[in-house]
């Protein structure tokens, strides 16, 4: 199958505390990988010119290139409005996903890619919730995010809601679940078999 990769980089944002797992998520075993993140990136990487990880810290032995790497500047504060903030200093644009969402449809991340483009958030649904970090972001949203932070306003609905957004609904609900407690990890394990 001869691929033509997005032109946009893909960012997996892989930077969270995973206090309701009671153990780095990105870090377990996951169907042949040796860890989620190493799965969610390999899966990704063929249909992206270019790939990151954004993290607190470099936990990943499997990254060859240490470049791929995106860390946090704020090593304090676990949030993804800081993480949004050190990406789109770095990209115009982009397409975020978390680590956790391993089942997300590369023709689901191509639909909202391609409808993005009049808009600073593109983001998915489903008929159970928005998936926030699910979506396109553009660089627009920077001053928006520089002002939650001083104001220390740090929800990812403010930003989605302050900005130029859209969301693009999808009827998959399997395809975003979100790999929070172990019981959604023992659902996903069974789902990649």
């Amino acid at each position: 199958m001869n691929i033509n990769p997005f032109e946009i980089p893909c960012v997996i944002l892989s930077g969270g505390k995973s206090s309701r797992m009671g153990e780095d998520k990105s870090l377990l075993p996951f169907s042949s990988s040796n860890s989620l993140i190493e799965f969610q990136f390999n899966r990704l990487k063929p249909y992206f010119k270019d790939i990151y990880i954004s993290s607190k810290n470099d936990k990943f032995d499997f990254l060859k290139y240490k470049l791929k790497l995106i860390l946090d500047k704020n090593q304090d504060i676990y949030s993804p409005i800081l993480a949004l903030q050190t990406i789109l200093e770095k990209f115009d644009k982009v397409f975020i996903i978390t680590v956790d969402t391993p089942f997300v449809k590369i023709e689901t991340i191509e639909k909202l890619i391609n409808h993005s483009n009049n808009f600073d958030i593109t983001i998915s649904q489903t008929s159970e919730r928005i998936h926030n970090l699910c979506g396109v972001f553009s660089n627009n949203i920077n001053e928006t995010i520089e002002k939650m932070i001083k104001n220390d306003i740090h929800k990812i609905n403010y930003l989605i809601k302050n900005s130029k957004y859209q969301i693009i609904n999808f009827n998959n609900e399997d395809e975003f679940l979100n790999i929070n407690e172990k019981k959604e990890y023992e659902k996903a394990l069974n789902i990649i078999k």
